[in-house]
């Protein structure tokens, strides 16, 4: 029979550290919680809203649209334009004003460098509000 001397010699040290481990476990599990349950906070819900009996604000002017057509060719307005009197066509319609927004429009097959040249040639002509036209879809 062995006779023990020391009394500490079997007690457990203490630890001083925090174990972090079940903390990082519960926190993956909210990450996946959250993961699966963002998507599904975004979901549309239909909504029928009600007519207004306000009238339609009257529009200042007429936007200006210029359209990019499949064949390349541009249009101002439904008049045909070339990129040398883009310019020009544009002050005629603005009255000069620069500030003006230009709605862009361009057919489907359009490839997207020949879009960037019609915005080029909008900025070089010193249109910089440029909006880009599209359908919405039925839903």
């Amino acid at each position: 029979m062995a006779i023990r001397t020391n009394a500490h010699d079997d007690a457990l040290d203490e630890q001083h550290e925090i174990n972090v481990t079940p903390f990082i476990d519960v926190m993956l599990v909210l990450l996946i919680i959250f993961m699966v349950a963002a998507p599904l906070a975004t979901v549309d819900v239909p909504v029928e809203l009600p007519a207004s009996s306000a009238r339609p604000q009257p529009r200042e002017h007429e936007p200006i649209y210029l359209t990019l057509q499949a064949d390349l060719s541009l249009s101002l307005n439904a008049e045909p334009v070339s990129t040398a009197e883009l310019a020009t066509q544009l002050d005629r319609l603005t009255g000069g004003e620069h500030a003006e927004r230009i709605f862009l429009r361009a057919d489907k097959g359009v490839p997207y460098g020949e879009l960037l040249k019609a915005t080029d040639a909008l900025r070089a002509a010193g249109y910089l509000k440029v909006a880009l036209v599209g359908l919405e879809q039925a839903g």
